[in-house]
Formats: structure tokens, C-alpha cells, sequence
């Protein structure tokens, strides 16, 4: 009893320290806004009146510590101000969503437990006063800097001192300018468009984890399939690539039309960058020219559109398509017209298929959770028959539909059954017994009348005669994972998608080989090598590629213990390290993909694994706020502990190393700058030694020479990657809204203008320059995809 007292007491206690921080919390931003307010009020009686300065409002003083605990003195002109204003430790992201979350609402990040000894529970952010422009009062006669209001954001450029300041969600963030423009300096000049623009060249991944019936080969000798919201139609033979990128948002189901030329695929409701929604629709295009044709159901689907067929019988001038309501409604249209011919809800529970019959245009059928539905369409409305399963037990889930040569219907059930269902009628003609050991995922007629079924559990592809005998029976193997679809190919052979996203090409005797494949899980580490045409992705699949970007396959693919999110090639390229979510790193061979090693550091996620470019030193962002340094030898194959950064107040998000590998800048989850000597793990806090440091790359989202990506009413975890290219021409972001930007560099004017790319229908959570600048790779987060887009 005496514990739970304790326990009870304890927990009174944390929730009385929560309010009381979200008491503070809440009294800052209440500063922070009064003080925004102040600052506005004396601009705009400074605009009337006559031309005297407006005086800089300074912000709350904190006093600066150092790494070591103790106290700075106040500060000089000469030292740092760091770009945050209240204090906040936001929350891990898991995933994006929740930190997007924990960056848009008004809430304390989780407590951190910290021992009296620990310098962390001691420090506050260096330098993290939002001082005026000099240490000294500002003079009369000065006259005021430039203001920039947008939103959420604004921007002041302080001339005496070479600094811009920016404001991300009411907080600070000063850029300091290299000394030779200080001068030359204006915030209001147009910054032009990169001569450069981006071309998607090739889509890495295929879709099979959660669709179906969305794989089909065309009489051009193209597959086609699709990934996030492109529709790739792939020419294995020739290795050639063709996209439709008509659609928005997740494509989530495709239908080829009886001529083999039209496609109809259907999306998913999205949000466009300025928070409006986009509807769900079906997208009826021309597979030669690519054009879109019509489009259909806008404003009529509700969520997504998930099931969508051609009528057979009738020249395909039908199209009938199921939306992901809670009334799963069925619709039938006329295409060419764009006119809705009927609707009607279908069913409570999922839906998994919908089709025509193949010789009579009235009949639809659907299939899902707990059903069977004979649809007739009579004079506008759709009538019902239900399925009568009667003696045969009825499953859980009738999982796919397709039909023979005379007409009757064939499912596959969760059962492991397929059901023959004679024509024009609802009552089962035949049935094949366990067919497979657990659910079926797809049928397939083939033109010879041959049935194939592929199993999920059992990994079985199956081919039945027309009297429904066993033909032949092979397993997929393990690593591709389950049937998810089956459609026929050229001559004997087959393609399988599986819901591990592979497509695999083979015979109904065995000898798959895949033809693309991709990540299963959530996509956030890419590393370019230095000096070959490669790249590594790496995901919370567990899963390591390295990728040749000149073949489109992979060199080699390894599978790791714990979920990856980082990864950084060594200057030589021999060795590649891999961050993962749990603080366990490891260094694999990239020629051989051996382990090297494995250290472990804190026990929260390492979003950056950064190599120094002279290749001696390894610098690790992670989520518990410290930045690891590990000294390098033997070509990467060997480290020692240099020591951790101690400085931060939220977690590490992106970090750049100096040209000569002597210093490193940091960015972090509060949007604070800071500046290193990693040899030592000594935070810089002089200005003047760091604005005019030339730096090896350009990560980090904030900085001098990129604040111009940011847009207006931004909330600073929009943009999640940034990458300059290597000619120092190009510089290009990775945001939330599925969108690839390519600024000019630098990029250092407000409202920078882009060439703005779509393609992903996630978060992009990555974007890099291949080593020769040819080519940029991005990755889509939930998407799971990976673009490759030639630079013309």
C-alpha cells in the first residue's frame, strides 16, 4: 500500500510540474507575441513620422552557458545570438506525422530525467538571447532595417551587424552573412530562377503492400503499375521508363480498358500545401501520349476510390468504381460522357474487387468483408443479389474475383477456397477445396483458359485446367513475400506482384526474377557514393539497398536488426554508416556489404551520419540532443570516441561539415544554428570565426545562404531535406506536401522562386546530387518510393 502512496504521490507531482511548465510556456509565447506586436506598432508609426531608427526590442535575457557549466558574460557584438526564443524539446518523430504534430501544437515535449551532475540539466541554449543588432544603444539617426511580414514568418536584415533574422513560429533565428556581402546586402532583391530544371527519369518500387488487381502488361510490351501518385509504365526488355503523373495525391487502384491503349486509375483525397482539400477522382488517360482524356467523380468520391473496371462487352464505354465511404458506394459512369449512370451503397465493410461480367455489360460484381454481390444495372438504379454460399461455409473474406471463357464467375475466399459461381446465377456450380493454405490474393485467367490463383500465407502460385484439375504448383520464395496480384505476360510467362513490393516475371513452373522492387516501410535514409553512380536508401523496413542509378537495379540489399533512418558514405567510399532509431550504428563494406562495426550511442533515433570530408572524423545527430564524434581510421574501418556536443535544446535534424573538416554547423528540432570544433567537442560562439567558413555541403535547412527556401507560414518542419548541388549552382528541398523545390545558390533572398516537382504523395524525406551533379534522388516517406530525376 505504502508503494501505490508513493507511486501516487509521484505522478501528483509530475502532473503539477507539466502545468507548471505549460504555464511558462504558455507566458512566453504570450512575450514573444506582445513583443512581435510592439515591434510592428513602432515600424508603422516610424513609416509616418519622421526618419528615426526603430528601436530593436530586445527579448527575454537568458544568461548563456557553456558546455561546461559555467557562465558566459553578457554578450558583445561579437558573439552568437542562436536562433530560438522559448525553450522546447520537441518530441521524437516516429514517424512525420507526429512530428508535425509536435511542432504545430502548443504542447511540452517529454520530460527528460536528468542526473544534478549531468551538464545538460544545468545548461540553457548558448547565446540564446535575441539581441538588437550591436550591444550598444541604437543611435537616432540609424535608419530601420527592411521588414518582410508572411504569415507565420517574418524577416529583418540588420545591416550594420550582417545579419538576417527570421522568425519560425515567433522564434528567432539569426543568420550571420559572409563578411564581402555585408555591404552589398539588399533583402528586397529579386532572386532568379535556377537555370537548371529536374525531369523524373526513373521510379524505384511498386505498390503491393496494400493494392490490388494494379499490375498488367500492354501490348507495347509495357508494364505498367504504380507507386505514390505515378503511374509507371516500365519496357523491361529496353530498360526504358515511361510516367503518368496526372494525379495529386496516393494512386490507389488502375484498370486497363478492353482496346489495351485507355487506363483508368483512381487517387485518394489529398491536401494541397495551403491546407485545401483535394478530391478523390478517377483519371481516365491515353497510355501512348500520355494525355489525360477525363476525369471523373470530382467531388462524388469520398475518401478514396479504391476498386475501378472497364466494361467488356460493350466496347468498354463503362466504367464502374467503389469509393472508401462507410457506404463503400458502387457507381457506374459513362467515361466518354463523364456522366454517372447509377449508384449505390455497396457495403458496410470493405470492398476488395469490383469487375463486369465479360459478356454481359448489365452485370457487376463485388466482393470483400463478409460478401458477394451480383449487381444488375436496370434502367438507372443497380439491384442486388447476394451470394449464396448455402453448404459451403461462408468466409470471412472473398479476397479477389475473375471469370471464365463461359461466363461463370470465380472467387478466392480467406478460406483458402475457390468458388465457381454459374452464369447468371448466385449459387456455387463448383468448389475447389483448399486450394491454398490460407487466403487467396489473386486470380488470373490466362487466353489459354488456364486459372491461376496465388496465394498469401501459403506464397503458392497454382494453374488449374478448364475442369478446375491442378496443373502445376510453385512456392515464391520467402524473400519476395505473398501473392498480392497476377497478370499475364508475354508467351508462357507471368508477373506476380507481392505485398513485400516486388514485381517478379517468371513461368507457372518456377524462375522468378524481379523487375522492380522497393522499401515496405517508412523511407527516411539516402546516402550518394562519392564517386561512383550509386546511392543507398535505407528505412524503418530494416532493409539496406545500394542502388546503381545507371542499371535502375540493386548492387546488393542487406536486412538489419533494428529500424534505419540515416545513413553517410566515407570520402574514400569504402564503408557506409547506417543510424538507426534505437542509438545502435553500424559501418558496412560497400563492396561486400560486410559488417564492419557496431557502436551504440544513447537510445534514442541518429537522424544524421555525417563523415568529415578529409574522412578522419564521424559526427552523429541524434534524438536525445547530442552530437557523437568518433575519430576515423583505416579508411573507415576503424573508430575511436572523440566525445559527444553538448549544447542543444531539442534533437539534432541535419549537420555539415567545414571544407577543411574543422568545423561543423548543426540544426535542431527548435530551430537553433550552432557551431563546433568537433576535434574538441567545443561549441564556437564567435561570430566572427564562423561567418565566413566555407562549408563541404549545405544540409541544414537554416542558414544564410538558404533561408530563401522557406515558405511563407511556414511552421520550420515543412522542409526536411536540402541539398546543394556540387557545382554550387543548384541548391534543392525535400517538403511535406509531396514536393521536390530546385532554387538557384545561393538561395539567399526571401520568396526564393522554384521549379517545384511532384511525383511523391509523402513527405519527401530525403533529396541528394548523385557525386557528378547528373542526377537527384529523392524519398518519399510513407510512399515508400524512390525518384531518380535527370538534371536538364
Amino acid at each position: 500500500m505504502e508503494v501505490t502512496d508513493r507511486i501516487a504521490s509521484l505522478e501528483q507531482r509530475v502532473q503539477m510540474q507539466e502545468d507548471e511548465l505549460q504555464l511558462l510556456k504558455s507566458a512566453l509565447a504570450d512575450v514573444v507575441r506582445r513583443l512581435n506586436i510592439s515591434e510592428e506598432q513602432q515600424a508603422m508609426q516610424n513609416r509616418k513620422g519622421p526618419t528615426k531608427a526603430r528601436p530593436l526590442m530586445p527579448t527575454l535575457p537568458l544568461r548563456p552557458v557553456v558546455n561546461n557549466g559555467t557562465v558566459l558574460p553578457k554578450k558583445t557584438s561579437g558573439s552568437l545570438p542562436s536562433p530560438s526564443g522559448a525553450r522546447k524539446d520537441t518530441s521524437s518523430p516516429a514517424n512525420k506525422s507526429t512530428v508535425k504534430r509536435a511542432g504545430s501544437t502548443e504542447r511540452v515535449g517529454p520530460m527528460r530525467r536528468e542526473s544534478p551532475g549531468d551538464p545538460k540539466s544545468s545548461r540553457t541554449r548558448t547565446g540564446s538571447t535575441s539581441s538588437n543588432c550591436s550591444g550598444k544603444k541604437t543611435s537616432e539617426s540609424k535608419p530601420k532595417d527592411p521588414v518582410f511580414s508572411a504569415g507565420k514568418r517574418r524577416v529583418t536584415h540588420c545591416k550594420e551587424e550582417g545579419y538576417v533574422k527570421m522568425f519560425l513560429r515567433g522564434r528567432p533565428v539569426t543568420m550571420y552573412m559572409p563578411k564581402d556581402q555585408v555591404e552589398s546586402y539588399n533583402l528586397e532583391a529579386k532572386a532568379d530562377l535556377p537555370a537548371k530544371k529536374l525531369k523524373l527519369d526513373w521510379v524505384y518500387g511498386y505498390r503491393g503492400r496494400d493494392c490490388r488487381s494494379n499490375l498488367y502488361l500492354l501490348p507495347t510490351g509495357e508494364t505498367v503499375y504504380f507507386i505514390a501518385s505515378v503511374v509507371v509504365l516500365y519496357n523491361v526488355e529496353e530498360q526504358l521508363q515511361r510516367h503518368y503523373t496526372g494525379h495529386n495525391d496516393d494512386v490507389k487502384c488502375l484498370a486497363v480498358h478492353p482496346d489495351k491503349i485507355t487506363i483508368a486509375t483512381g487517387q485518394v483525397a489529398g491536401t494541397s500545401p495551403d491546407g485545401k482539400q483535394l478530391c478523390p477522382h478517377v483519371r481516365v488517360w491515353d497510355s501512348v501520349s500520355l494525355n489525360t482524356l477525363h476525369v471523373l467523380g470530382m467531388g462524388f468520391f469520398d475518401r478514396a476510390v479504391t476498386c475501378i473496371a472497364f466494361s467488356k462487352s460493350n466496347g468498354g464505354s463503362n466504367l464502374c468504381a467503389v469509393d472508401d465511404s462507410n457506404d463503400h458506394v458502387l457507381s457506374v459512369w459513362d467515361w466518354q460522357k463523364e456522366e454517372r449512370l447509377a449508384e449505390v451503397k455497396c457495403s458496410n465493410e470493405a470492398v476488395f474487387a469490383a469487375d463486369f461480367h465479360p459478356t454481359d455489360t448489365n452485370i457487376i460484381v463485388t466482393c470483400g468483408k463478409s460478401h458477394l454481390y451480383f449487381w444488375t444495372l436496370e434502367s438507372g438504379s443497380l439491384v442486388k443479389k447476394q451470394g449464396l454460399f448455402e453448404k459451403q461455409e461462408k468466409p470471412k473474406f472473398v479476397l479477389c474475383v475473375t471469370f471464365s471463357e463461359n461466363g461463370d464467375t470465380i472467387t478466392g475466399d480467406s478460406s483458402g477456397n475457390i468458388l465457381v459461381w454459374g452464369k447468371g446465377t448466385n449459387r456455387i456450380s463448383c468448389a475447389i477445396q483448399g486450394a491454398h493454405e490460407g487466403g487467396i490474393f489473386a486470380l488470373c485467367m490466362l487466353r489459354n483458359g488456364t486459372l491461376v490463383s496465388g496465394g498469401g500465407k501459403d506464397r503458392k502460385l497454382v494453374s488449374w485446367d478448364g475442369n478446375y484439375q491442378k496443373i502445376q504448383e510453385v512456392e515464391i520464395p520467402e524473400s519476395y513475400g505473398p501473392v498480392r496480384t497476377v497478370a499475364e505476360s508475354k508467351g508462357e510467362c507471368v508477373l506476380i506482384g507481392t505485398t513485400r513490393n516486388y514485381v517478379l516475371q517468371g513461368t507457372l513452373y518456377g524462375e522468378f526474377n524481379p523487375i522492380t522492387q522497393g522499401h515496405t516501410d517508412e523511407l527516411w535514409g539516402l546516402a550518394v557514393h562519392p564517386s561512383k553512380p550509386q546511392f543507398l536508401t535505407c528505412g524503418h523496413d530494416k532493409h539496406i539497398t545500394l542502388w546503381d542509378s545507371s542499371s535502375h537495379h540493386p548492387v546488393w540489399s542487406k536486412t538489419i536488426e533494428d529500424a534505419a533512418q540515416s545513413a553517410g558514405f566515407h570520402s574514400s567510399g569504402a564503408v557506409v554508416a547506417i543510424g538507426t532509431q534505437t542509438g545502435r550504428w553500424l559501418v558496412l563494406d560497400t563492396e561486400t556489404k560486410d559488417l564492419v562495426t557496431v557502436h551504440t550511442d544513447g537510445s534514442e533515433q541518429l537522424s544524421v551520419m555525417r563523415y568529415s570530408p578529409d574522412g578522419h572524423f564521424l559526427a552523429i545527430g541524434s534524438h536525445d540532443n547530442y552530437i557523437y564524434i568518433y575519430g576515423v581510421s583505416d579508411n573507415g574501418r576503424k573508430y575511436s570516441r572523440v566525445g559527444k556536443c553538448s549544447g542543444h535544446s531539442s534533437f539534432i535534424t541535419h549537420l555539415d561539415w567545414s571544407v577543411d573538416s574543422q568545423y561543423l554547423m548543426s540544426n535542431s528540432g527548435d530551430y537553433e544554428i550552432l557551431y563546433w570544433i568537433p576535434s574538441a567537442c567545443k561549441q564556437v560562439v564567435s561570430v566572427e570565426a564562423t561567418r565566413d567558413i566555407e562549408w563541404a555541403s549545405c544540409t541544414c535547412t537554416l542558414g544564410f545562404q538558404v533561408f530563401g527556401l522557406w515558405p511563407e507560414g511556414s511552421d520550420g518542419t515543412d522542409i526536411n531535406g536540402v541539398c546543394r548541388s556540387h557545382e554550387k549552382k543548384l541548391l534543392v528541398t525535400g517538403d511535406d506536401f509531396g514536393k521536390v523545390h530546385l532554387f538557384s545558390y545561393p538561395c539567399s533572398q526571401f520568396r526564393a522562386p522554384s521549379h517545384i516537382y511532384g511525383g511523391h504523395s509523402s513527405h519527401v524525406t530525403n533529396v541528394n546530387f548523385l557525386h557528378d551533379d547528373s542526377y537527384l534522388i529523392s524519398t518519399g516517406g510513407k510512399d515508400m518510393s524512390i525518384m531518380q530525376w535527370r538534371v536538364v
